[in-house]
C-alpha cells in the first residue's frame, strides 16, 4: 500500500509513476486526498471535543468542592452533550478512515523509474542473455513426450486423480524433483540464507499483507469452511513472518529461504503454451526472501538477481533477464526481472523466476517497520525471488539435454540425483 503522505505531498508524480502502469489515477489519488483531508478535520475537531470534555469534568469537581451546585449541574450538561458529539464525531471518522483505507488498496505500487513504458510482455526489455541455445535434431522430442518415453512423469495419472495441472512424478523423475529442491536449498543456505518450512494455508491477513488481497483471490484456491487460502507462493508466508512486527536496524537484512508447493488456480489458461509443466495449478519452488533497509535494497535486487544467475549457469541452462515493462508487473512490484530459460525442443524461451524489490508496500499493508540507529520508525523493504520454479526448469533440463541414450543430467545435479542418466 502506497504511503499515505508520499499520496498527500506528491500528487503529480503518483499519477505520473502510476500511468506507467498504464493506470489513470487521478480520480482515486484526488479522493484519497479529500478523504484525508475529511479525516484529519474530523480528528482535530474529536480532539478538541475530548479535550473540552476532559476539562469540564475536572471542573465539576471543583465546582461541587466549591459550592456551586448550579454551575456543576450546567458543566454536566454540557459534558453529556459532548460525549454525544464525540461518539457522532468517532463514529463518522471510523467510516472516513474505512472508505479512505478502501482506496487506497486500491492503488499498485509505483514502479521504479528504470521501469520501462508498455502494456504487454512484448514491450519488456531484455537486459542480459548468456549461454549456448543446443541445436537440436528436428526429431527432438518436447518434455511432455520424453516424460512418457521414460515413463518420468504421468501427466494422464494426475487428470484422474485430480484434474488437468496436477501432474504425478515417478521413478526418476520424482528424484529429480527432489535433486533440484535439495540443490536450491543448499545454494542458498551457502549465500547465508535461513531456512523455513511454511504452512501452505494462509489467512486473510496474510494475503492482504502481501498484496494478494484483494487483487488475486480469484488466482487463489480457497478453503471456505476454514476461510484460508492455499499459497500461491513461500513468499506470502515467509514474508507474513515479520507482519506486525518491529525490528531494530541491526536486524536487517533478513535473508530467508523456504521450499514450498505452490497452488494456482490460472483461471482461463489453454493452448499450446500451457501443455506438459510449462502451466500448473501444483507446483515446487524455492522462493528467497530478504527484508532490507530502504537505503541498501536495489543492491539487494542485484544481488538476488546474481545469486539466480548462478543456478543457471550451474545447470548449464541457457538464459535472459528481462526488466518488465509497467504493463507487465505485478500489482505490488517496483521493479521486477525475470528469468527465462531457453527450450530447446519447444524452441522458445520459458519463465523460470521473478526476482522483485516491493519496496515499502507490502511493508505499509503488514505494518513492518524498524528502528533507525536515530531511534526513528520507519518502513522496511521486502524483496523476493523464485531461486528456482522447478516445473520449466525441468522441462528445459530434459528437452536441452536428450541424447539417443538417454537424458544427460548436468554434473552440478548428479551428486544430488544419484544417477547422471535418465534411461
Amino acid at each position: 500500500m502506497l504511503e499515505l503522505q508520499t499520496i498527500r505531498e506528491n500528487r503529480a508524480f503518483v499519477i505520473e509513476r502510476l500511468a506507467v502502469k498504464n493506470l489513470d489515477a487521478v480520480a482515486t489519488v484526488d479522493e484519497i486526498i479529500a478523504l484525508d483531508q475529511e479525516r484529519r478535520n474530523l480528528q482535530k475537531e474529536l480532539d478538541d471535543t475530548l479535550a473540552l470534555s476532559n476539562k469540564l469534568a475536572k471542573e465539576i469537581g471543583q465546582y461541587f468542592k466549591s459550592g456551586q451546585k448550579e454551575k456543576a449541574e450546567e458543566a454536566k450538561k454540557e459534558t453529556s452533550e459532548l460525549k454525544v458529539k464525540s461518539k457522532s464525531l468517532s463514529d463518522e471518522l471510523d467510516q472516513i478512515v474505512e472508505r479512505l483505507n478502501g482506496r487506497l488498496v486500491e492503488l499498485p505500487n509505483m514502479p521504479h523509474e528504470s521501469v520501462p513504458t508498455g502494456k504487454s510482455a512484448d514491450d519488456n526489455e531484455k537486459v542480459h542473455e548468456e549461454g549456448t541455445i543446443p541445436t537440436m535434431d528436428e526429431d527432438a522430442l518436447p518434455h511432455w513426450e520424453l516424460a512418457d518415453k521414460y515413463q518420468i512423469i504421468d501427466f494422464n495419472l494426475g487428470s484422474k486423480v485430480t484434474g488437468a495441472g496436477f501432474p504425478f512424478y515417478r521413478g526418476k523423475g520424482a528424484r529429480l524433483q527432489r535433486a533440484l529442491i535439495n540443490f536450491f536449498l543448499d545454494e542458498a543456505l551457502d549465500s547465508g540464507y535461513l531456512e523455513y518450512q511454511p504452512p501452505l494455508l494462509i489467512n486473510e491477513d496474510s494475503g492482504f499483507g502481501t498484496g494478494q488481497l484483494p487483487d488475486k483471490e480469484g488466482q487463489m484456491y480457497y478453503v471456505g469452511e476454514d476461510k484460508l487460502y492455499l499459497i500461491p507462493t513461500a513468499e506470502v508466508p515467509i514474508t507474513n513472518i515479520y507482519r506486525n512486527v518491529m525490528l531494530t536496524e541491526g536486524d536487517l537484512p533478513i535473508k530467508n529461504v523456504a521450499y514450498s508447493n505452490c497452488f494456482r488456480r490460472e483461471a482461463g489458461s489453454y493452448g499450446k503454451d500451457v501443455r506438459g509443466l510449462n502451466r500448473l495449478h501444483q507446483f515446487d519452488k524455492v522462493e528467497i526472501v530478504q527484508i532490507q533497509h530502504p537505503d541498501r535494497s536495489y543492491e539487494t535486487l542485484e544481488e538476488m538477481k546474481e545469486h539466480v544467475a548462478g543456478l543457471l549457469r550451474k545447470l548449464e541452462l541457457p538464459f535472459r533477464i528481462l526488466r518488465l515493462c509497467g504493463g507487465d508487473m505485478s500489482f505490488t512490484s517496483a521493479l521486477t526481472f525475470d528469468f527465462e530459460v531457453y527450450s530447446a525442443a519447444q524452441k522458445r524461451w520459458l519463465e523460470v523466476s521473478s526476482v522483485s524489490n516491493f519496496e515499502s508496500y507490502q511493508s505499509n499493508r503488514m505494518k513492518l517497520r524498524f528502528k533507525d540507529e536515530s531511534g526513528k520508525t520507519r518502513l522496511a523493504h521486502t524483496l523476493n525471488g523464485s531461486a528456482l520454479a522447478l516445473p520449466r526448469i525441468v522441462a528445459a533440463l530434459l528437452e536441452n539435454n536428450q541424447t539417443d541414450d538417454g537424458i544427460l543430467i548436468p554434473k552440478a545435479l548428479q551428486r544430488y540425483t544419484g544417477f547422471e542418466l535418465i534411461d
